[in-house]
C-alpha cells in the first residue's frame, strides 16, 4: 500500500483484472505452495506455520551472504553517521530478524484469504486506534503518512477486514504473489474490493476525490531515490543527516482538510500484528498548506520514523 507518491489514478481495475497478466506456470505455482501451506496450518495449526517460517528463515539468513550485506547496507543507508559497524551483535541480530520476519509475513499473506475471519483478527492489537477513529468522524477521510518499515501490504488487508474504507498508492509494477493475492482476497472477502489503489504516475484528481469520499489514504513519502525532478520535497534531517521527503500528497490533504496522522505495523511472533497511529503532524483545523506547515510535519515524520526504527531495526523495508 505504500508507494512513495499517489498523483492520481487510472479507473479502478475489475478484481478480475488485477491478476489476469499472471502465466498459467506462476499461478499453478502459487496454487502448490499455498496448498502445502495450509495443509501445514491445518496439521499444526498457525504457531506451527510461524516455526515453520522461523526456520526457513534462518536457512536463509544462514546461507544467503548477498543479501545479509545487502541489509547491512540499507541499514547503515538509514541510519546514516551514526550507524557503527562494530557493533556486530546488534547488526547479526536485526539481519536475523529482519529475514524471519520477512519470510514469515509471506507466509502469513499467501494464506490469508483461506483463514478465517475471527482468527486473522483477533492477532491484531491497536495502540491508539481512537486518534484514527476520532479523525474520521470529521468527514474528510484522513492521510496516514506510512514509511518503508515494515509490511504494510499486510497492514492494507487487516485495515479492510476490520471494516476501514482505505485506499493506497504504489507503483503500477506490482509483483506477481501481490497480484494474485489480492485477487484471491477480492474473491473471498467482500471488503477488499473496496479498496482502491492509486499509481504514482498519474494526477491528483482522484486523491481530491479519495478524501471527499472519506477515504483513509495511506502513501509512503520517505524515498531511498530522486523519482523525477518535478515532485515536490522537503528537507528533513533524520540520524543527523539530510534527506529529501517526498510532500506532494502532504500537499493534496492540507488542502482538502484531511487530518494527517502517521502509522506504523509491527510483526510480532506467531503472526500477530500491532498497529500503531501516532497523533496528528499538523491540527487539521487551523493548519493550511503553507511552507512552515509542511516543513514542520515532514520533520516530525522523520523524528518518528528515525524513533521507530531504533526500536525495530529488522522491519527495515526494500533490502
Amino acid at each position: 500500500m505504500a508507494a512513495d507518491l499517489i498523483i492520481e489514478s487510472e479507473p479502478i481495475p475489475e478484481p478480475r483484472d488485477r491478476a489476469s497478466d499472471l502465466g498459467p506456470f506462476t499461478r499453478a505455482k502459487f496454487m502448490l505452495v499455498r496448498g502445502f501451506l495450509f495443509t501445514w496450518a491445518r496439521c499444526f495449526s498457525l504457531k506451527g506455520l510461524y516455526l515453520f517460517g522461523v526456520f526457513f528463515g534462518f536457512l536463509e539468513w544462514t546461507i544467503n551472504y548477498k543479501r545479509r550485506r545487502r541489509f547491512r547496507e540499507r541499514l547503515a543507508q538509514v541510519i546514516g553517521p551514526t550507524f557503527d559497524e562494530r557493533d556486530t551483535a546488534f547488526i547479526r541480530r536485526a539481519c536475523l530478524r529482519h529475514f524471519i520476519r520477512i519470510r514469515c509475513d509471506k507466509l502469513f499473506y499467501l494464506i490469508f484469504d483461506k483463514l478465517p475471519r475471527e482468527k486473522i483478527l483477533k492477532r491484531v492489537k491497536w495502540h491508539n486506534r481512537h486518534i484514527l477513529d476520532d479523525a474520521l468522524k470529521r468527514d474528510k477521510g484522513a492521510y496516514v503518512c506510512l514509511s518503508h518499515v515494515g509490511s504494510h501490504h499486510v497492514l492494507t488487508l487487516l485495515m479492510a477486514l476490520q471494516g476501514y474504507r482505505v485506499a493506497g498508492v504504489r507503483d503500477r509494477n506490482e509483483s506477481a504473489l501481490r497480484r494474485y493475492v489480492q485477487k484471491k482476497c477480492e474473491e473471498t472477502f467482500p471488503e477488499f474490493r473496496a479498496i482502491r489503489i492509486f499509481y504514482a504516475d498519474s494526477y491528483p484528481r482522484d486523491l481530491y476525490r479519495a478524501f471527499q469520499d472519506g477515504l483513509i489514504l495511506g502513501t509512503a513519502l520517505d524515498v531511498s531515490r530522486q523519482r523525477g525532478a518535478n515532485l515536490r520535497t522537503a528537507s528533513v534531517t533524520m540520524f543527523g543527516q539530510q534527506r529529501e521527503f517526498l510532500t506532494g500528497t502532504l500537499h493534496i490533504a492540507l488542502r482538502c482538510g484531511a487530518p494527517i496522522l502517521q502509522g506504523f505495523v509491527v510483526s510480532r511472533k506467531n503472526f500477530y500484528f500491532h498497529l500503531h497511529v501516532l497523533p496528528a503532524l499538523a491540527d487539521a483545523d487551523e493548519a493550511k498548506d503553507t511552507p512552515d506547515v509542511v516543513q514542520q510535519s515532514m520533520q516530525t515524520y522523520a523524528d518518528n520514523i528515525a524513533e521507530h526504527v531504533r526500536h525495530h531495526p529488522c522491519h527495515i523495508s526494500r533490502v
